[in-house]
């Protein structure tokens, strides 16, 4: 069987999986049976041939993620809801508002307060360029860290943190070619070097080589809007950053440069059960039925 690249996303008791030209939501409902949703994807690539350019294609699969992603955890917190409990599914205006709150909220979180805290600690940092977005990308990463040790203390979380566990062993068998069952599954690493969680930690050390950039007489207003306009170069950046190390991930001195990353999903990963990885497989032969044997240029032989 030839081999595609896939990825995927843990939700509330399941897995979204996509491939090249589909996607597929597996979801345990409480009385135990496996809600399935899925639908073809058409690449934004086959559209808009801009999307394929290197750095744009980061910035576009962060947006789509994002995007897809939300749709993927209204059906997964609807389908997931106990039994005789009413079910009301979020319309495109509340999934919209809830995906730009969310956004809103990280770029007030990770961007705008590490940097109004660097502010405050000018009189004792100096006024030097350098020292002034090291110390804003240290705050960020600090800030980062103790929001992901924060919410895995959630009993839900956790759970998720379970289902991102079986999203990443299901995605490891079938690279190695081998048949999604549990038993096979089990036995892989819940660390992925594609991880997203990798990429937002990328996405933080390369903020601080770009906001250097930003001359340091610029007002706070300014500085705190560039955050925002530049963060479709950060995540154009990153994912290429993301890409050339999954490629290289046997080299010695790449394997230094994902270990962080790696490190860090020891916080978004844990060891799922046999139940969860029933789903996440289901999920993936979802998504690799409808997908229908496509081939492209990230064709694996």
């Amino acid at each position: 069987m030839s081999k595609i690249n896939i990825g995927g996303q843990a939700v509330l008791e399941g897995v979204m999986m996509r491939a090249p030209r589909s996607m597929a939501i597996a979801v345990r409902r409480p009385d135990g049976e496996i809600s399935v949703k899925k639908e073809v994807v058409v690449p934004l690539s086959e559209r808009f041939p801009i999307t394929k350019l290197p750095i744009v294609r980061g910035a576009v699969a962060m947006f789509s993620s994002l995007l897809i992603g939300i749709q993927a955890l209204n059906f997964s917190a609807n389908e997931a809801l106990a039994e005789g409990e009413e079910k009301e599914e979020l319309s495109n205006w509340a999934m919209g508002g809830t995906m730009a709150a969310a956004f809103g909220f990280g770029i007030l979180l990770f961007f705008i307060m590490p940097l109004y805290l660097t502010k405050l600690l000018i009189p004792i940092i100096g006024d030097s360029n350098l020292v002034f977005n090291l110390v804003d990308g240290l705050i960020r990463v600090v800030v980062f860290l103790l929001y992901i040790m924060g919410i895995s203390r959630m009993k839900d979380i956790q759970r998720v943190f379970q289902y991102h566990g079986a999203e990443h062993k299901s995605i490891f068998t079938f690279e190695a070619g081998e048949e999604l069952t549990v038993e096979n599954v089990r036995k892989y690493s819940c660390l992925h070097p594609r991880c997203g969680t990798s990429f937002l930690l990328i996405v933080m050390l390369v903020s601080i080589l770009v906001f250097s950039l930003i001359p340091k007489l610029w007002p706070f207003y300014f500085k705190a809007g560039s955050r925002v306009v530049l963060l479709p170069i950060i995540a154009g950046l990153s994912y290429e950053v993301l890409k050339w190390t999954a490629k290289h991930d046997s080299h010695p001195l790449v394997k230094l440069v994902i270990a962080p990353g790696l490190c860090l999903q020891r916080l978004t990963t844990r060891e799922p059960d046999d139940h969860q990885i029933e789903v996440a497989i289901r999920s993936m032969s979802e998504a690799l039925e409808l997908n229908g044997g496509y081939k492209d240029d990230r064709l694996v032989v």
